[in-house]
């Protein structure tokens, strides 16, 4: 099964996710499919926090793929700046 979660980098204390497209079985922070974006929390004022290919996400969901409810909500945050 593909699924679209978030992977975690960054340093101690630094968090920093990238959204990616990988099969279920990889580890959170191994082996992925396809970067398609990143999340930010410790962004500051004026630097971006949140970046998803939308198109690239409708795509995998398209082919079967299963987001995580954190990506689920984060996309959900991203939709009213958008629009």
């Amino acid at each position: 099964m593909v699924v679209i979660r978030l992977s975690r980098g960054g340093s101690k204390h630094r968090p920093f996710f990238n959204i990616v497209v990988a099969d279920k079985r990889d580890r959170r922070d191994g082996r992925f499919i396809e970067r398609i974006g990143f999340y930010n929390p410790l962004a500051k004022e004026g630097e971006e926090g949140l970046r998803v290919a939308m198109d690239r996400l409708t795509h995998w969901q398209g082919v079967g793929a299963q987001a995580s409810p954190t990506v689920v909500r984060l996309v959900k945050q991203q939709a009213p700046a958008a629009a």
